[in-house]
């Protein structure tokens, strides 16, 4: 099995540098920031990605247009900095967690435990991967989440990685999941990935 030959340092060789590090920012920057992402968190969830409009998010936030369009350009932006803190979690367990998905466990292991981990994430978070992803032609490949994604698990399945890596999370990709998520359901979609992700693993 090509996780047999990689262990636990290999695995994380290079991760590290791919994690998206916290922006430097001054105090008052800062409180803005949090105050744009909560009111920004908080309409989603309430009326839903699309119905909310910029000007709401500023509005709900307290501060001018300008400095929310320059901080994060548009919703697409705003989608970006919302994930980006269960993106870090995950990462984080990845790198130094327990297992199933940290370092200690088995290669086969931590793939399984990866795909289950992420069909949670983006599930939970479905309309704000899906506009991260699609806000331009091959967004999704520029993201550092995307990355770090694939370079994990390019490592763990060792032999043709790269590839394997890729294939993997084309079928993780949040317009591909929004489409057959009807017509499948969770339970096939996750019972079908899994089954993708060992059959990757073992080929």
């Amino acid at each position: 099995m090509p996780s047999k030959r990689n262990g636990p340092q290999s695995v994380s060789v290079g991760l590290e540098l791919l994690r998206t590090p916290p922006p430097k920012e001054r105090a008052d920057a800062a409180r803005n920031r949090a105050a744009i992402l909560a009111a920004a968190g908080r309409l989603f969830a309430e009326h839903g990605v699309e119905s909310v409009s910029m000007d709401a998010v500023a509005a709900e936030a307290g501060v001018g247009k300008g400095t929310l369009f320059r901080r994060f350009g548009d919703k697409a932006g705003l989608a970006v900095a919302l994930l980006d803190h269960r993106e870090s979690e995950l990462q984080e367990a990845i790198l130094s967690g327990p297992p199933p998905l940290g370092p200690d466990a088995a290669g086969a292991t931590r793939l399984a435990a990866f795909a289950e981990s992420y069909l949670d994430y983006l599930l939970a978070h479905l309309d704000l991967v899906r506009m991260s992803e699609t806000a331009s032609p091959g967004a999704r490949y520029r993201i550092g989440a995307y990355r770090f994604w694939h370079r994990h698990l390019a490592l763990l399945f060792g032999a043709d990685g790269d590839f394997k890596a890729h294939a993997l999370l084309a079928a993780l990709g949040a317009e591909h999941v929004t489409a057959v998520l009807p017509e499948l359901g969770e339970a096939k979609l996750r019972a079908g990935t899994a089954r993708l992700t060992a059959a990757l693993n073992e080929g």
